[in-house]
């Protein structure tokens, strides 16, 4: 069974079901091009004992034979799950764990594999789709559909599902997940838009979106009753045991939320409303009934205390600190904390705060991406640390997870938006969060440009980021600036926006309710850019600028341009020559050919040492030009001139008529082997490579004058025309011409 459908572009899409895995709950093959996703889906029948959370995992993975490639790793197999697989796990995820039912434990698995690749159509666009067709063909419960789809702005126009090969002209790139009636996700990058960019780049990203929804319900109906929702039972908590416990603990609620206390003391304070209910409740119900009806006591007390808050915030403009609804926290910033790295800056905002450093290495340090679609290198690299003890816990130690990924790569995005043109140095940026409480990424995107510019990295302009919350109910709505980490948790809306006093950057947006207009949109994007303005300014009291030159123990590189020509001769034999190079200059050299020329990266800490590589590279690769002026040592004389050794280990013809304006007799009169002379280059043969070199042309006349190019060329005319016998052409090697005049012997 298939459906098809037309992108704006004209591209068909083609969903398929009923060919691939058929024992999964649901299974689909999504098409476009020669791109093809398989996706499957699974879900529980039945709930592990004490579940209480909704345990949804949704895994992307390429297949490297999809592009016709084998991994590049050491098993030469797809092993775990790259970073760029992680993120598309990472924004599917976030589009449909949302619309499972509220309360629905059931182990639930989603695994979407890209199983043939056309290198002209992304496959991240097309995760979304084929995630939520697999569930629209099964019987798991899904108030979908939704679908996803990349929206970028090239040359002005908005392109749905653009060509990989056109997205390089975009100033903006986003995905956009949304189903029929609203937007869902957006997450994304920007090259310093406006506002309205993004609302315009929505609502074209929304429109494709439409036409996708409908095609997977024409699916699901082909499908029939396999297509049925299983009936399932939900666990509800009664609700007259959250009257009861309303009643117990609303109003002590709202005095904690009132205090616009800080996060542990408002987290000893809701302890002990807890404790204090717990206290009461065993009181008046007894012990037992405490311990049977726990589990539903615990989920109503939070679902009571999330409504209090809430309320509170649309009636009386109450923030859980006590700020306004725009207003920013305290901030505190230094740079140059780390003494030994390249760069370094913290960036405190309330009880968030990140130490960043910057670390400046050469192409050798560069990172390999190795992904189905190409081998690739990546010089800018970001890392983003959160240590347990950021929010006073304790947690094994294994390695970043799926959310410091994702909050490395918006960081990444945001920041790589202005760095330099011409990217010298290797960059990595690492971010430990040192304590947390909301908006930890935006912090580090902060911290990330700030360590920059400590590092006389010549950014173009200073990043900054903010993270936006939203609380609406009942036709009132609160747009919330920098939001702390409970914000977030009881908010109906997370939206971080980056970018500097020109533009956005970048953004990452989770709305959790349905019906988010797009005028309430537009206020918290214009209220977040009179957040970013406010922390930019703040950030400028430390740093306004890059520093104007690099640490003095950071590595400096130079770059030098060759020709292709002169590539080997750098490296020489089995990389012989650039070996000694970097044995006898202390540097590091790197080498590599770009549109037909030889770009050479020479690093080092110390300048001598990279003067010293500089010139001996010179040395090896010199070209001598027409019309430049050089010094060499006589080699060779002749009697019609003499051949002149110079840098590089060039030699040239000095002929006799280009030693002087006046008539030289002898050519050993006037020089001798050794002596040093400076002459300009007049000519070079295009067959042989022979080079004619002129002293005279650098001389003074009579007068005092310089002949100039013009007239020494007449001269030289005017020599060539007069008779062999009149100019005593020494080109013949002692008179050859003279001896014509002789009688013949017999």
């Amino acid at each position: 069974m298939t459906v098809n459908f037309a992108l704006p572009s004209g591209r068909e899409v083609t969903i398929e079901t009923g060919k691939l895995a058929t024992q999964a709950d649901g299974s689909v093959v999504v098409k476009c091009g020669k791109t093809m996703l398989f996706c499957s889906v699974v879900s529980g029948t039945s709930v592990r004992e004490g579940q209480s959370f909704f345990p949804l995992s949704v895994d992307y993975q390429e297949k490297f034979a999809a592009a016709g490639r084998i991994p590049g790793n050491f098993f030469r197999r797809e092993t775990r799950l790259n970073d760029y697989e992680i993120l598309i796990s990472r924004i599917v995820d976030r589009a449909i764990r949302p619309l499972f039912p509220k309360g629905y434990m059931f182990d639930t698995q989603v695994i979407i594999n890209l199983i043939s690749l056309d290198p002209e159509v992304m496959p991240d666009a097309l995760a979304g789709l084929a995630a939520s067709a697999a569930l629209m063909v099964s019987d798991i419960p899904f108030s979908g559909p939704i679908s996803e789809c990349r929206v970028a702005r090239i040359d002005g126009e908005y392109v749905v599902n653009p060509e990989r090969s056109a997205l390089k002209d975009a100033d903006l790139d986003l995905i956009v997940a949304a189903d029929a009636d609203n937007i869902m996700m957006v997450e994304g990058e920007c090259k310093e838009v406006d506002e309205s960019a993004i609302i315009e780049a929505l609502k074209a990203g929304h429109e494709a979106i439409k036409v996708q929804c409908k095609a997977q319900l024409e699916l699901r109906e082909m499908v029939g009753d396999k297509a049925t929702t299983r009936t399932v039972e939900i666990h509800q908590v009664d609700e007259e045991l959250v009257a009861y416990v309303e009643g117990k603990v609303k109003s002590a609620v709202q005095d904690v939320a009132r205090g616009a206390l800080n996060k542990q003391q408002r987290k000893d304070a809701f302890k002990k409303v807890k404790d204090d209910f717990k206290a009461a409740a065993t009181e008046d119900k007894g012990e037992d009934w405490y311990k049977e009806h726990k589990s539903d006591l615990s989920a109503a007390y939070y679902t009571i205390q999330k409504k209090t808050i809430r309320d509170l915030m649309l009636s009386e403009s109450v923030r859980l600190d006590g700020r306004k609804f725009d207003q920013v926290r305290d901030i505190w910033t230094e740079i140059d904390y780390l003494p030994s790295t390249h760069g370094s800056a913290i960036f405190n905002r309330g009880e968030t705060q990140a130490l960043t450093s910057v670390t400046l290495g050469t192409k050798t340090d560069q990172q390999m991406v190795d992904v189905a679609y190409e081998n690739s290198y990546a010089d800018f690299i970001l890392h983003y640390n959160f240590p347990a003890y950021s929010v006073g816990e304790t947690k094994p130690m294994r390695g970043p997870g799926r959310r410091e990924v994702g909050h490395a790569n918006l960081a990444n995005r945001s920041i790589r938006q202005v760095l330099p043109d011409e990217m010298t140095h290797t960059i990595r940026i690492v971010s430990d969060i040192m304590e947390s409480n909301g908006s930890s990424s935006m912090a580090t995107v902060c911290a990330g440009s700030m360590a920059l510019m400590d590092g006389g990295v010549k950014l173009k302009r200073a990043v900054a980021g903010i993270a936006m919350g939203m609380v609406a109910e009942g036709g009132k709505i609160a747009i919330l600036s920098d939001i702390l980490g409970d914000e977030d948790a009881l908010g109906d809306m997370d939206f971080k926006l980056t970018g500097t006093e020109k533009g956005i950057t970048a953004c990452q947006m989770d709305i959790k309710i349905d019906g988010l207009p797009y005028e309430q949109l537009q206020q918290a994007l214009d209220q977040a850019r009179e957040g970013r303005l406010h922390i930019l300014s703040e950030m400028a009291k430390t740093i306004s600028k890059p520093a104007d030159d690099l640490k003095s123990h950071a590595p400096r590189i130079v770059k030098l341009i060759i020709e292709k020509s002169y590539i080997g001769a750098v490296i020489g034999p089995g990389g012989k020559i650039i070996q000694e190079l970097q044995e006898m200059t202390g540097t590091n050299i790197n080498i590599e050919e770009i549109d037909g020329k030889g770009h050479v990266s020479i690093a080092s800490s110390d300048k001598d040492s990279i003067d010293d590589a500089v010139a001996r590279i010179k040395k090896i690769t010199f070209t001598p030009e027409v019309g430049g002026v050089y010094t060499g040592t006589v080699k060779t004389i002749m009697p019609y001139g003499v051949f002149v050794g110079f840098e590089g280990g060039k030699d040239g013809l000095l002929h006799v008529s280009e030693m002087s304006h006046s008539r030289i007799e002898s050519v050993e009169d006037a020089f001798s082997e050794g002596d040093e002379v400076k002459f300009k280059i007049v000519d070079i043969d295009e067959r042989t490579g022979k080079l004619r070199l002129s002293r005279k042309a650098i001389m003074p006349r009579a007068d005092g004058t310089i002949a100039t190019d013009e007239e020494l060329e007449a001269e030289r005319q005017a020599a060539k025309d007069r008779p062999r016998r009149e100019r005593g052409d020494r080109n013949d090697r002692g008179g050859r011409g003279e001896r014509r005049d002789r009688p013949r012997r017999d």
